[in-house]
This record gives C-alpha cells, sequence and structure tokens, in this order.
C-alpha cells in the first residue's frame, strides 16, 4: 500500500509559478508510476500529468504541455509539479495518485489506472 501528502500549494497571481510535491511512504515507491489530476468546482476531474515507474518516461494534458513539467526522485520519494505561467484556469484542487499497471514506461492518462489517491492540495491563480 502507498500513501501519498501533497504539498505546495497555494495563492499565485497569473503568470507566477508554483511547484507541488506528492511524498509517498513505502519502500516500493518505484515500482508507481504517479500521476497528478486536478478537479475545479462543478467540473469532472482531469489529467494534467503522468511520469512512469522507473523510466522518466512522461505524459502531458495539451493544455499544461510547456508549462508544467513532472519529475521524480525516487532516492526521496517524491515527484514534483513545477507549474509556471499559470493561468486562472489551473485553479483546481490538485491529486496525485500512484499506479503499478502496465510497463515501466507507462505514464496513464486514466484515473481508472491509478489506486491510491492523496488528499489534494489547493491551487488558486487570481488573474
Amino acid at each position: 500500500q502507498v500513501q501519498l501528502v501533497e504539498s505546495g500549494g497555494g495563492l499565485v497571481q497569473a503568470g507566477g509559478s508554483l511547484r507541488l510535491s506528492c511524498a509517498a511512504s513505502g519502500r516500493t515507491f518505484s515500482s508507481y508510476a504517479i500521476g497528478w489530476f486536478r478537479q475545479s468546482p462543478g467540473k469532472e476531474r482531469e489529467f494534467v500529468v503522468a511520469i512512469s515507474r522507473s523510466t522518466g518516461s512522461t505524459s502531458y494534458a495539451d493544455s499544461v504541455k510547456g508549462r508544467f513539467t513532472i519529475s521524480r526522485d525516487n532516492a526521496k520519494n517524491t515527484v514534483y509539479l513545477q507549474m509556471n505561467s499559470l493561468k486562472p484556469e489551473d485553479t483546481a484542487v490538485y491529486y496525485c495518485a500512484a499506479g503499478s499497471r502496465g510497463s515501466r514506461w507507462y505514464a496513464p492518462d486514466s484515473s481508472h489506472e491509478y489506486d491510491y489517491w492523496g488528499q489534494g492540495t489547493q491551487v488558486t491563480v487570481s488573474s
């Protein structure tokens, strides 16, 4: 089992940056692909970005390509989401999730591929 804790959310002006962290418990962190999803009021949870278990393969939603960067440090059991050039439409609760299906290259963009979820961290971007 994996427990995930997100941190780093907050209030930022449009054009600013934030770095979210997803810290995981357990000694098998490198066995899990990690994804970030977000949900704003009245909307479905949507995929943001994911990184594979150990190869560093990534996948990004079109809406964040070129602005967001995911990375992982398996020695620290942590995944980072660097968010630059933030827009008001990026406002949401951001969740990280862990999944172990598929190959080590797999960075899934579907929430159904993830088994463990954090509690979320609020990101608010003011205009």
